[in-house]
């Protein structure tokens, strides 16, 4: 298997994102069956986990730091700060050299572990200067607390301000057929500066799976409900889309996931998609797109299928798009 460099890291072409273990689809799995699926994301070879201070609170990385400790030298280990819940129990996007400094210190504890691989800024807190939340990274990374640098959601202008205070290792945000943002700007400032592009949602939310064709088939708290490309009018124009995916993955021999996540690591050999779930049979499913090759043929015919103009619907709603700072189409 070829891997791909992550700064400092040679990483797998898939990592495994680890979210949906603790929150946000629905009702998170037992410990059991979580346990069962990120010993199996390891078996398979997977090396690149990635987590956040946010997901579940804080269940996300005790979790992870519970099922894993004894195995912590088999994978790459990546959390995100600067976005939690505080004292009230309300999120909360928090960019401070304190909060920065005391998250991490928390994160330690819960992961079990003396050293965090990649540590990204969860979101940019606008009302603090990229440069003083990249300073209080850079001081972690010299107190050996974390490896390396990540930041989340932000723009390549952003980008070039906090690698002039201190490198940065990756970049991460939402990419996949029917999320072209990066496009515009961060892939090629991420290729030109030497940063790795991780990808998270590159099976946009499980859509592109080809699974997901009603909404009344997710639970009430499913974070899709919130989002506009899942309702509505959106969502009827662009489940209208599937028919045609799922006939060029069998063209491709492969599943509609397959072709997805092939057609993401095909951008470029900087991009490492972090597809996450619940189900250790789509994990495995998964897996197996780092064996599809596509040919350009089948490259363009997904771009013309799945694009920035034939997706309807933004992909944030008006409050979680204020708390990014990525380009827009």
């Amino acid at each position: 298997m070829q891997h791909r460099k992550i700064g400092p890291f040679a990483v797998t072409p898939l990592g495994l994102g680890c979210m949906s273990l603790s929150h946000a689809y629905g009702t998170a799995p037992d410990e059991a069956s979580a346990a069962a699926l990120l010993h199996r994301a390891l078996d398979l070879g997977c090396n690149f986990l990635d987590t956040a201070a946010l997901y579940g609170f804080g269940a996300n990385e005790t979790l992870i730091g519970k099922v894993l400790k004894s195995r912590r030298q088999e994978f790459v280990l990546a959390s995100k700060c600067g976005m939690f819940r505080n004292a009230a129990g309300v999120r909360e996007i928090d960019g401070s050299p304190a909060t920065i400094k005391r998250t991490c210190e928390d994160s330690l504890t819960r992961l079990q572990t003396d050293v965090i691989d990649l540590y990204y800024l969860h979101r940019w807190d606008k009302k603090v200067p990229i440069e003083d939340s990249v300073g209080a990274l850079s001081e972690l990374v010299a107190a050996g607390k974390i490896r390396t640098i990540g930041l989340s959601e932000v723009s390549a202008d952003t980008l070039r301000r906090a690698h002039a205070v201190h490198p940065i290792t990756a970049l991460q945000t939402e990419y996949s057929l029917w999320t072209r943002n990066p496009e515009i700007a961060v892939l090629e400032a991420c290729r030109t500066l030497g940063i790795g592009f991780v990808a998270f949602s590159p099976l946009a939310r499980g859509f592109l799976s080809g699974r997901l064709r009603d909404m009344q088939a997710l639970e009430p708290k499913d974070i899709r409900h919130a989002m506009p490309r899942f309702q509505g009018e959106n969502f009827a124009a662009n489940v209208r889309l599937l028919d045609g995916l799922e006939a060029i993955a069998a063209d491709a021999g492969c599943t509609a996931s397959q072709l997805a996540l092939a057609w993401v690591m095909a951008q470029g050999e900087h991009i490492v998609p972090i597809p996450g779930t619940t189900s250790i049979a789509h994990l495995e499913e998964n897996w197996g797109a780092i064996e599809v090759v596509l040919s350009p043929e089948i490259l363009s015919k997904l771009d013309a299928l799945i694009n920035a103009e034939t997706v309807a619907g933004p992909r944030y709603n008006a409050v979680n798009q204020s708390e990014v700072d990525t380009e827009e189409v």
